[in-house]
């Protein structure tokens, strides 16, 4: 009998400290997301599309999209785009478990795997996803290298069919945490700034060299995006065909991801477009 005791005590105990953490993880995802949007809430946004009608509150956006934009940059969409029919894969790590809850109180799905863990299920996940809902990813995530692209977007949408979007982001002049993708955290009241690429289609059944150059090739795409949209938040500069950018949700995104989409063009027109396509 107490024997029993002690294990019913040690049984409580450990469910005591889950329930704890969990609620510790809930106060602490609440209090983040309310930081977030209020810190983020100060900043002077502006964009340019070469298509507008990729972003998903566009009244001619159709047809489902993967978006992918570099790690340290994840404040900014996850920010302005909330509530756009969207889901971002997240690591299975511990230290994205926050993020996880953060990004579902800021108005996306979340999908939690990656190559290093948890991929298969991951893959099986986003493909489900995919059917009502856009895709995000941070393609040089969640361990890096930084600004090195990993082919999974490549294989996803390939096979699901759904072209790629790419969105260079900036501030002006951010603090950077000492991280493997040296996190942008931008000062209050600063300008932030974004370049999106139009709607890029991938081939199926892309061969290894194939896969290896559409990844070189988005890489440099992205990277070429994000330095002009921080130059362009550093130098203030009017660039003509911007606008302005605010956080609002999407009424009709669900519906249209639905529509036949528009047809997406070739990595090649869109980098020779950029003139980024050197080696």
């Amino acid at each position: 009998m107490q024997q029993m005791g002690l294990r019913n005590n040690g049984l409580i105990k450990k469910e005591q400290i889950r329930v704890k953490g969990k609620f510790a993880m809930g106060t602490m995802a609440l209090l983040a997301t309310a930081l977030i949007r209020r810190w983020m809430g100060t900043l002077h946004y502006r964009c340019h599309y070469e298509d507008p009608t990729v972003d998903p509150v566009h009244a001619n956006y159709r047809g489902a999209k993967i978006f992918i934009f570099w790690h340290e940059n994840i404040l900014f969409p996850l920010h302005i785009r909330g509530r756009s029919c969207t889901s971002m894969l997240l690591s299975r790590h511990w230290d994205a478990d926050i993020l996880d809850r953060v990004a579902g109180m800021m108005g996306f799905g979340t999908v939690r795997g990656s190559s290093f863990n948890g991929g298969t299920v991951a893959l099986r996940e986003l493909t489900l996803h995919a059917k009502h809902s856009n895709l995000a990813i941070t393609p040089d995530g969640p361990r890096g290298p930084r600004r090195q692209l990993a082919p999974g977007c490549i294989y996803l949408a390939g096979t699901l069919g759904i072209p790629i979007v790419a969105m260079g982001c900036g501030y002006d002049r951010p603090w950077r945490m000492k991280t493997w993708d040296q996190f942008a955290i931008p000062r209050p009241g600063s300008r932030a700034r974004a370049i999106v690429s139009r709607a890029i289609a991938i081939p199926p059944n892309l061969d290894r060299k194939g896969v290896e150059w559409h990844r070189q090739g988005l890489e440099r795409l992205l990277s070429k995006l994000s330095e002009d949209a921080e130059a362009w938040a550093r130098s203030g500069a009017h660039v003509v065909g911007e606008q302005p950018l605010r956080r609002e949700p999407s009424r009709d995104a669900s519906r249209n991801i639905l529509l036949e989409p528009r047809k997406a063009v070739e990595l090649d027109d869109e980098l020779s477009r950029l003139q980024c396509n050197a080696a």
